[in-house]
């Protein structure tokens, strides 16, 4: 048993990338709980495992006492200065107590606790590869589907991924392979779990940076995103030089940078807008494609403004059911009203005013509709 034992260790760590000390130290403890169990012994108990040579053996701890009360747990000093003359009160010895069949009965009552042990260490082997992951893009395989989940397989683990971070105009069948952003990865008495996400605003991110190597380096930053997954994303977007244009790097050579990225987001509209210093061209510049006439902010709320726009434009301002709107709105963080321009006269004469300026921005497959104003 013991040869195989130590065979058995070997093919763990080389197979599994468990380190055989992790299963020495299961093994151990349950052969301590093996030994009280079969032996009805409650003393202090050691075991020691031999990992070279698959030894076993049991020790009796005991402490040196001047009068011994209860010999399972204390040694007399007279017997211990015969043992080693330089044991003094309080010291601690160990006696071996290994039984004749130990081995037998060890292997049988330690099998089902080591096993568990190295099913926790494989669990934690998956937890600190997939910890990695976390807020990253991972490519993975669906497997199946029930009322609560798609189950993602991502090689050595089945990740999930709910209803809200489903895409909505995407229908997921057995073996598609998707690219998914690893949300959170956690430890659960059940092993590893991996919650996956096709809508979070950080998977477009991640996105870009995979297709546009000035964003990966740095050179061009995303400063937001607001993003209604599945039908259209606004993505604010800046550069570190002044001599490389964020949008047009970022919607690349006849679009096809950001159409790789439509693409794999079944047909998802990409506003690309430059982010400003200037609140009101970055608002401006937040609601393309409309024209934007003036940008007028509450003297009471700087978080809120009312943005003129011309006439003909109001529908296109506000978006499909209030659309264009509110995705700038989120991308700008301010409260967003739109008035057309001949309505323009009855906004409160206190608050400050400031024209804007067109700046170049540019949209994919961005639609737009007469539609009712925002709620």
């Amino acid at each position: 048993m013991n040869k195989e034992l130590i065979g058995a260790l070997d093919a763990l760590e080389k197979e599994k990338g468990i380190k055989k000390e992790i299963v020495v130290e299961a093994l151990e403890a349950a052969l301590v709980s093996a030994y009280k169990r079969n032996y009805s012994q409650a003393q202090n108990v050691e075991v020691d495992f031999d990992d070279k040579k698959g030894n076993i053996k049991v020790y009796a701890v005991k402490t040196v006492v001047e009068e011994v009360t209860d010999e399972r747990m204390e040694v007399s000093l007279e017997e211990a200065v015969k043992i080693n003359r330089g044991y003094e009160l309080g010291d601690e010895i160990r006696f071996e107590v290994t039984p004749q069949n130990f081995g037998r009965i060890a292997a049988q009552t330690a099998k089902q606790v080591i096993m568990q042990r190295v099913r926790e260490a494989e669990r934690n082997v998956i937890f600190e590869k997939y910890s990695q992951y976390e807020n990253e893009i991972v490519t993975g395989e669906v497997e199946r589907q029930d009322s609560r989940f798609i189950y993602v397989n991502l090689g050595n683990v089945e990740a999930v991924m709910g209803k809200q971070d489903q895409m909505p105009n995407e229908n997921y069948k057995m073996h598609d392979r998707i690219q998914v952003f690893v949300s959170r990865v956690e430890n659960s008495t059940k092993g590893p779990q991996v919650f996956v996400s096709r809508t979070a605003p950080e998977l477009l991110k991640r996105l870009f940076e995979k297709e546009v190597p000035e964003i990966y380096d740095g050179v061009v930053e995303i400063v937001s995103i607001a993003r209604e997954a599945g039908d259209r994303a606004k993505i604010a977007v800046r550069s570190n030089d002044p001599n490389i244009d964020p949008v047009g790097t970022c919607v690349g050579p006849r679009g096809q940078r950001v159409q790789v990225i439509v693409n794999e987001l079944g047909g998802e509209n990409m506003d690309i807008v430059e982010w400003v210093d200037d609140p009101a061209q970055y608002i401006a510049n937040a609601l393309n494609p409309a024209e934007v006439l003036d940008v007028i902010f509450d003297a009471d709320n700087d978080r809120a403004c009312t943005v003129i726009v011309p006439d003909y434009q109001l529908s296109l301002a506000i978006g499909k059911k209030g659309q264009n709107a509110r995705l700038a709105a989120r991308l700008t963080n301010f409260k967003i009203d739109i008035k057309p321009e001949s309505e323009a006269e009855e906004v409160d004469s206190n608050t400050t005013t400031v024209e804007t300026e067109d700046t170049e921005s540019d949209s994919i497959n961005t639609q737009s509709s007469d539609s009712d104003t925002e709620e």
